[in-house]
């Protein structure tokens, strides 16, 4: 059997810039993306649609299960689907988040999308980015990553992404958003938001997007996973 293809897992907290940085190490090294959360996001946008209430355990698992996505890449850009409509604005609100995050704190919900996870390991190789990526999902990944930065830092960010895109919200509530769905997700009783015992922790606050692109990129090479650039 041949090995299976290599995995660099990106886990951290909102606004750390999993997103933006596993997107774009994806597209220098050719490898496959993940966004697990996107198909949390996806789960509660859905269940919100049918109605399911997002303390229905049972349901919102047979949700998840049956979730009908389909992300669809182009250039510099991921479409996503849900049941054929473009939900790739919706799954990004506040709100949309917000139910993610509670969600995401189900067990059932957890293990029902667990494999769907795993199926995107496909070679030439995966970035994964997500909370849980190199703790639970992918534990044999042979480089892991824990991206972090300041409360403070992650709701600047985010005020100044929603200001570019023209929407008016508070930095204050923001703050408070974030610190609530820091403690809720390092408090589940389910896959806790932490870094894998074996992963490198990257403070991001004083960093750019590019210097911590290029450090990652050079942990990847001096394990050999990745080409010397």
């Amino acid at each position: 059997m041949s090995d299976p293809a290599p995995v660099l897992t990106i886990d951290g907290p909102g606004g750390a810039g999993k997103g933006t940085i596993s997107r774009l190490v994806a597209e220098r090294l050719g490898w496959r993306l993940l966004d697990s959360g996107a198909l949390y996001r996806l789960t509660a946008l859905a269940a919100v649609k049918h109605e399911v209430p997002l303390d229905d355990e049972a349901s919102l698992a047979e949700v998840a299960r049956d979730l009908d996505v389909v992300f669809l890449a182009d250039n510099d850009a991921t479409t996503v689907l849900l049941e054929g409509q473009d939900a790739t604005t919706t799954i990004r609100t506040e709100q949309v988040g917000d139910a993610a995050s509670r969600v995401a704190a189900l067990p059932a919900v957890r293990e029902a999308l667990l494999q769907r996870q795993r199926d995107f390991r496909q070679a030439p190789g995966l970035v994964a980015d997500g909370r849980d990526m190199g703790s639970v999902v992918f534990t044999d990944a042979p480089l892991k990553i824990f991206l972090t930065a300041s409360a403070s830092e992650r709701a600047r960010r985010r005020h100044l992404q929603l200001r570019e895109a023209g929407v008016d919200a508070s930095l204050s509530s923001l703050l408070k958003e974030i610190q609530a769905r820091d403690a809720r997700d390092m408090q589940r009783s389910v896959a806790p938001l932490k870094p894998a015992i074996d992963a490198i922790t990257l403070d991001t606050t004083r960093l750019t997007i590019p210097e911590v692109v290029d450090r990652l990129t050079e942990l990847l090479t001096e394990r050999g996973l990745a080409p010397a650039t």
